[in-house]
């Protein structure tokens, strides 16, 4: 077996608990220098970030990566800099962070680059703060989103093949590269900016659909004026088929063996390590436990990397928010759809406070990169603010008069598919489905309700439809009716984020649904997006009071208005006695509840409020409970 030059070649076991071949040279040099590079202190630039020999060197010194990723868009953009200056402050030199182009391409050809969007402020604000920047562009990103970051418009086509140079595909992300790459050209670090390296695509070795496809996007980006050290970003199994002629092959921590290393030496020789995603747990998802790796473990790794002259990156520093409908699902036994909070196990928790973690990883960078210590920004102030009673409430069978006319089709269509949204169907949400039957029986799914759907009988409800239940019992009709309305309300939880399975990633009604094996037939069907535009002007002034009634039952709109003096102040919203839902907070979209768990509390940040009366909606699909309660902590669940 080949060694590393200079190095010898052993084994440690990393607190994944895999075996991974690691290169035991002996400790990291005091004098690495690498503590000075910042982007306000180089002026010249000529070189850039390159990979030399077993090392990383910027403008001809050496770089030891100490990286950290923050996604600006789970972040309120009033706390940005805030969480960048926490970055820097425990001695990480560089923020890397991901571009979700279904966020910034909502609908076809209509960009979004501004307010929370702004990625250039972003990387700018990295810049003043003495960071450097490790952008990943996509087109796709996985990081748990909906799609994995793809725009659910590109699913109306029915051959399309997603992360593929199927033109389809290849022609869209042309149209966004177009307006994206141009944004971020000008801060390269050639150009006085803070960028210093782009991931080509992501994780593609684990999809490894089309052998062409990775050196499009490379070419994509390098056509446009990229102009820095270009990475792939792999597991241990899927290293070989992701990488890239000419592109620097990183790892993640994930099925690590010496094999692995192995692999990386035959494919590009000696070069340096990134570990580009060292994670500190997984996403939590409905229904299940927490899941957080013990800190011991984790600063034991960590310790083991810098010794060997790994570069690391920590995914995530800083996790943030699933706020609205962002979040997307996770397969493995079942179907696992990610919960609100993305707090993720972090440094800094899902509101920004510091972890004990924060703490011992500060200390440890600081003393062994003989970094000075910088003075920390303190945390945002939080409150439990007095509870709300619900004053008016809105049945969704009282509101869907009111809503535009519905698309109607012979056979069920999938959420991508009506003609809403400008023609670019609808992404996010609830569907609703109605057509009219003339007796009871068996309903049965045939898993083709996509991800839960609720069934009604003339507004009654009856039962649910979802991916560990395919029949639902329904009533036969009372002598004197000559038919009845059957009512399916099927909510999107998210589409996957990851896996081969992207293509057939369609949200509703996915096929037919039986009633006693006769395929139900002539639909009409509302979109319930629930969108901004939605919540703030769309719902009419049919309000009526709320007298709380126990016997009431969703799904229904509910009203509370919340009184906040000059200074607002981040908050949690405690929903104890409601079953299931979405939050609005001044027609915006805070997230999802559920009572099965674990998340028990969503974060409310100060910046979404403001001075004096405050609206807030629930859509509650059950029963509602008596108040909305507040707490200063978040209560995310039992760690598993």
């Amino acid at each position: 077996m080949k060694a590393f030059p200079g190095r010898h070649l052993g084994l440690v076991c990393l607190s994944s608990g895999l075996l991974v071949m690691t290169q035991l040279q002996g400790g990291l040099s005091k004098s690495f220098g690498q503590a000075n590079l910042t982007p306000s202190l180089i002026k010249t630039r000529h070189e850039g970030l390159k990979a030399q020999g077993t090392l990383f060197v910027l403008e001809g010194s050496p770089f030891l990566i100490i990286a950290g990723t923050i996604h600006y868009f789970r972040v309120p953009r009033e706390y940005w800099k805030d969480r960048l200056l926490k970055l820097q402050a425990c001695g990480f030199n560089t923020v890397t962070m991901y571009i979700p182009w279904n966020l910034h391409e909502p609908k076809r050809n209509q960009y979004h680059f501004t307010q929370n969007l702004d990625l250039q402020i972003f990387i700018m604000m990295a810049s003043q703060v003495g960071l450097w920047v490790i952008l990943c562009p996509g087109p796709y990103i996985g990081s748990d989103l909906d799609l994995g970051g793809l725009p659910s418009w590109l699913l109306q086509d029915p051959n399309m093949k997603l992360r593929t140079t199927y033109k389809g595909f290849t022609k869209a992300m042309s149209h966004y590269f177009d307006e994206l790459i141009p944004r971020i050209k000008s801060l390269q670090f050639k150009n006085g900016g803070p960028i210093i390296a782009m991931q080509v695509e992501n994780e593609y070795g684990s999809y490894n659909m089309d052998k062409k496809y990775l050196q499009y996007v490379k070419k994509a980006l390098v056509k446009r004026g990229i102009d820095v050290l270009l990475m792939t970003a792999d597991g241990g199994q899927e290293l070989s088929s992701g990488h890239l002629k000419k592109v620097l092959s990183t790892l993640r921590l994930k099925d690590i063996n010496k094999k692995t290393y192995e692999t990386l030496f035959s494919i590009q020789g000696h070069s340096p390590i990134l570990m580009t995603v060292y994670t500190a747990s997984n996403p939590d998802v409905w229904g299940l436990p927490r899941s957080i790796l013990d800190p011991h473990m984790l600063m034991k790794d960590v310790h083991e990397m810098l010794n060997l002259q790994f570069s690391v990156n920590f995914h995530m520093f800083h996790g943030g928010t699933n706020f609205g409908f962002m979040g997307g699902a996770r397969l493995a036994e079942s179907f696992l759809p990610v919960v609100t909070s993305y707090d993720y196990g972090g440094l800094l928790t899902e509101n920004g406070d510091y972890t004990p973690e924060y703490f011992t990883f500060q200390e440890f960078f600081t003393s062994y990169l003989e970094l000075p210590k910088t003075e920390l920004p303190e945390s945002q102030p939080k409150i439990a603010y007095k509870s709300l009673t619900v004053t008016h409430f809105i049945s969704l069978w009282d509101l869907i008069p009111h809503l535009k006319e519905p698309f109607r089709s012979f056979k069920p269509v999938t959420m991508e598919n009506p003609n809403v949204n400008s023609g670019n169907g609808q992404s996010y949400g609830y569907i609703l489905y109605e057509t009219v039957i003339f007796n009871g029986g068996v309903l049965t799914s045939r898993n083709h309700v996509q991800d839960r759907g609720q069934v009604f009988l003339d507004k009654k409800f009856l039962g649910i439809l979802d991916h560990t239940n395919s029949q639902v019992i329904i009533p036969r009709k009372n002598g004197y009716k000559e038919y009845m309305t059957l009512s399916i309300l099927v909510e999107n939880q998210g589409r996957l984020a990851s896996g081969k399975n992207l293509n057939k990633e369609r949200k509703g009604l996915t096929g037919d649904i039986y009633l006693n094996n006769s395929p139900l037939r002539k639909f009409q069907i509302f979109s319930l997006e629930m969108s901004v535009n939605f919540m703030k002007r769309g719902i009419p002034n049919i309000w009526k009071p709320a007298i709380y009634q126990p016997q009431f039952q969703g799904p229904a709109f509910f009203l509370a208005f919340m009184y906040v003096f000059n200074h607002p102040k981040d908050t949690f919203i405690k929903l104890e006695g409601w079953t299931k839902g979405v939050v609005f907070i001044n027609g915006r979209n805070l997230g999802r509840y559920w009572n099965k768990g674990p998340q028990e509390t969503l974060y409310l940040p100060a910046p979404w409020l403001r001075p004096g009366t405050n609206e807030v909606i629930l859509f509650e699909e059950f029963k509602p409970g008596l108040q909305i309660q507040f707490s200063d902590n978040p209560e995310l669940g039992v760690i598993a």
